[in-house]
């Protein structure tokens, strides 16, 4: 299947937990980070504000098990089905939506981020 990316050469990517069917996190990916989620079987995005792939869990080690890949009705948005090591989110939530637009948290952290990431990366 041809899909859509956009002018800058990325395609939305909506990560799900394939058990409990929550949104995870929204991402971009490129031509080859596509490529390289169905060459190993893990999620590979690519990083606007380090303007390269990442596999999500290199540092963290919060993988994240692609199962199954869908795609919308104008090939220009991805949903990464995901076995979903630990957390998704740099913050330590379970899901990047963590909290309601009235800044109310709905979910515990688990994991205290700067245990985890290196302060460059925050």
């Amino acid at each position: 299947m041809e899909l859509a990316f956009d002018d800058r050469g990325l395609i939305p990517v909506i990560a799900q937990d394939i058990r409990t069917k929550d949104i995870l996190m929204l991402a971009y990916a490129n031509e080859t980070a596509v490529r390289l989620t169905r060459e190993t079987g893990y999620a590979h995005y690519y990083s606007r504000s380090r303007r390269r792939i990442w596999k999500k869990g290199e540092e963290s080690g919060n993988m994240q098990k692609v199962t199954g890949i869908l795609v919308d009705c104008d090939a220009d948005t991805l949903v990464y089905q995901v076995e979903q090591h630990c957390a998704a989110c740099h913050t330590g939530h379970w899901s990047c939506f963590y909290r309601t637009i009235d800044g109310k948290t709905i979910s515990d952290r688990l994991f205290e981020p700067d245990k985890v990431y290196n302060k460059r990366n925050e």
